[in-house]
């Protein structure tokens, strides 16, 4: 069982606690080769990256409080602030982006169970690295303004923002479910 270590050390690094360094470009590399790893029925690879790091993290929170204020005109500062520092504090950000192929023998159920693998994957790949990871939706994730100014196209969705950085600090542990109380025996 010690085999299983590794796994049971995984945790999420809250987004506001990490920072530079991150992954430099071999790193970076050798998680998303990991990723792909995944399985994917049909060898569709339904899902791709879109790294979101310098400069480019601060003009997303900038569209994000502007579009923020449009959603909602009566939002407080705070909340609209909150938006423009959703993407500054970890130094990478890896969107998984869905792209599903509707009426293939492939559900699209199961396209994109495999971008959702794809996300958990980089989250242990990150942390096998070294580094701390966490990964996030939020309503930016939904917002058709906001995908149309990633770049999505219209079959194409946002499954994850992997925010991949340093620990600031170790990260927190949170209560677990049983494992037994959710297994049940199916007898024919």
């Amino acid at each position: 069982m010690n085999e299983l270590r590794f796994l049971r050390q995984r945790r999420s690094v809250p987004s506001r606690l990490l920072h530079e360094p991150g992954p430099d470009a071999a790193q970076l590399q050798a998680m998303l080769a990991e990723a792909v790893r995944v399985p994917d029925h049909g060898r569709l690879v339904p899902w791709r990256f879109l790294a979101i790091r310098g400069e480019a993290r601060h003009a997303l929170g900038e569209l994000l409080a502007a579009r923020s204020r449009e959603r909602d005109p009566s939002a407080s500062d705070a909340v609209v602030d909150k938006d423009r520092q959703r993407f500054s504090q970890a130094p990478l950000v890896l969107a998984v982006i869905a792209r599903t192929t509707p009426g293939h023998k492939v559900p699209e159920r199961e396209q994109l169970l495999s971008g959702g693998a794809v996300c958990f994957a980089l989250l242990q790949a990150a942390q096998a690295l070294g580094f701390g990871a966490q990964w996030l939706t939020g309503w930016a994730a939904y917002d058709p303004v906001v995908c149309a100014r990633l770049g999505l196209g219209g079959n194409e969705s946002v499954l994850g923002f992997i925010h991949v950085g340093t620990p600031a600090e170790p990260a927190p542990e949170r209560q677990r479910p049983d494992p037994e109380a959710l297994l049940g025996e199916w007898v024919p």
